[in-house]
Parts: C-alpha cells; sequence; structure tokens
C-alpha cells in the first residue's frame, strides 16, 4: 500500500440529491475531483443560530488531491444552498497505488474545464 498524505477526502454536505449532482458534476467535469460518491439521505443534527436543528441531506464523498482543497472550496461556496456549507477535508493515509496513481491523473490544478 502506498502511503501519500498529499491525497484526500472532502465531505460535503448538500440540501439534496439534485444539489448534490449538480456539485458533482461541476467538480468531477473542472478536473478538481478524480471521483464523487453520493449518498442519499443522511440525517443530521447541528446546532444553527443558537438552537438544535436537524435536516435530511446528502453527502458527497470526493476524491482528490490537497492541494486542489482552495479551488474546490471557491467552487462549491459559489453554487451551493447553505449559507454556511459543510466543507471539510479527511486525510488519506494509505492506498490501493493504483487507485491513488488513477486519483492523480484524473485532477488538474488551476485548469478549468467547461
Amino acid at each position: 500500500m502506498m502511503r501519500e498524505a498529499d491525497r484526500i477526502v472532502v465531505l460535503i454536505t448538500v440540501g439534496n440529491d439534485e444539489e448534490g449532482r449538480k456539485i458533482a458534476e461541476l467538480l468531477v467535469n473542472r478536473r478538481k475531483a478524480a471521483c464523487v460518491s453520493i449518498l442519499p439521505r443522511v440525517d443530521s443534527l447541528f446546532w444553527w443560530e443558537g438552537k438544535l436543528d436537524s435536516a435530511q441531506e446528502s453527502l458527497l464523498i470526493v476524491k482528490t488531491k490537497a492541494s486542489l482543497f482552495p479551488e474546490i472550496v471557491e467552487l462549491v461556496k459559489r453554487v451551493h444552498s447553505y449559507e454556511v456549507p459543510e466543507i471539510i477535508a479527511l486525510p488519506i493515509i494509505a492506498g490501493s497505488e493504483d487507485y491513488l496513481m488513477w486519483l492523480n491523473t484524473s485532477v488538474k490544478q488551476g485548469e478549468h474545464y467547461d
């Protein structure tokens, strides 16, 4: 197994599957993500405006490079429906060498694809 801390998994919650698909397509089409998995219907509990709140959301699991995280945050904030969207990154500390090499070749920094 290859150990690589320069690759990350980004978690993004969205209001529904449609919004999730729109954001996933944006990230993959712009080559900011190698893959985005969409998990429908996650139940979230959270503090918002001083009180406990809850929502049924979808969760995006984005596989990418750490160097692309600022561009991902910028793109997602531009199109996300939430005032304060969850966009958090976790390091990939190990993975299949073939998969990590594919991830590297699937994303591009600073380039825009439409």
